[in-house]
């Protein structure tokens, strides 16, 4: 395994440096009514490399126009980049031809050299057939299309409707805490995505808990929410499970130890909430292990066993 390129470890503003990947195609509908013709949407993810933050553009098409105007609307919202990082064109094939088209565009077009040239911004491509060379964006893709698709099924949404519910998916991955913020026992905020952007963790809007009420009895404004939370459901439940490495039950080792901050696995939490806590207390068994933990949170005191906690990383890196 090689470093880490010098723009993943370099303090920067965020998406100073940062890599682009689409995903699609999705379906929507052309307008609210019951007989509708599908309509093709792509979505345009943009990962930090420095900060892990992503931002989404939904694209209508793949043409030229199009991306250039999901990169104007990037570059307006989130500044100009230094360097744009994405796959080589044998990886665009796998997802789709019209991917293709693109890809030969942005190497071969001069509207898109010239506005990149205009604005200082170097665009790298990653090699022919190494798709882990961008596994910073790979994995910002994978998180938005592999519980999309599974939470919205067959459901068309309008235009409108589809970018509402990227950017909230946009919020709730940016709200994943990434490492903890102080050493301080009674403080146990993480560090965000969120934090960097906004300067303060991301919040939603108090709503009312869809995820048990059937979809036909539910408005358009209130399905979204449905699907965002069902969403939030799957995906928050992936993420804390990616913290913890599980190896063979032969030695029982674990990182979590007294003032470690950890996420606490609970089921029915609103969307962008963690329950996070710091480990007051550790209880080894007799044979050594620490299976059981006495958790501070924000809430109270809570004592839990280590597999329904995970703990952040990076803690021990002073």
């Amino acid at each position: 395994m090689g470093n880490l390129p010098a723009s993943r470890v370099t303090e920067n503003r965020p998406f100073s440096n940062c890599g682009i990947d689409y995903c699609g195609p999705f379906f929507i509908k052309e307008r609210r009514h019951r007989n509708r013709a599908r309509v093709k949407v792509y979505v345009a993810v943009f990962v930090c490399l420095a900060t892990k933050a992503v931002h989404l553009e939904v694209v209508s098409d793949m043409t030229t126009d199009a991306f250039l105007a999901a990169l104007k609307r990037f570059v307006g919202r989130r500044g100009i980049c230094k360097n744009i990082y994405s796959d080589n064109g044998s990886n665009f094939i796998g997802a789709n031809n019209e991917l293709l088209e693109l890809h030969e565009a942005l190497q071969n077009d001069n509207r898109i050299r010239n506005f990149l040239i205009g604005k200082e911004i170097t665009w790298h491509f990653m090699p022919p057939l190494s798709p882990h060379f961008g596994g910073l964006w790979e994995a910002a893709v994978k998180s938005f299309k592999h519980h999309l698709k599974r939470v919205v099924g067959d459901e068309l949404f309008t235009y409108e409707q589809f970018e509402t519910f990227a950017i909230e998916i946009e919020a709730i991955l940016n709200s994943r805490p990434l490492t903890p913020l102080s050493s301080d026992p009674n403080d146990p905020s993480a560090l965000t995505p969120s934090h960097f952007l906004i300067g303060n963790p991301l919040t939603s809007l108090p709503e009312s808990d869809f995820r048990a009420t059937p979809a036909n009895r539910l408005s358009s404004w209130q399905h979204i929410q449905k699907v965002k939370q069902d969403f939030w459901t799957r995906w928050h439940k992936e993420y804390i499970s990616h913290l913890n490495v599980r190896h063979k039950w032969a030695k029982g080792s674990h990182t979590i130890k007294e003032g470690t901050v950890v996420v606490l696995k609970e089921d029915h939490l609103p969307p962008l909430s963690w329950h996070l806590g710091r480990v007051q207390i550790i209880h080894p068994g007799t044979d050594g292990i620490v299976r059981a933990v006495t958790v501070r949170t924000a809430n109270g005191i809570y004592k839990r066993n280590v597999k329904q906690l995970a703990p952040l990383p990076l803690q021990d890196a002073s």
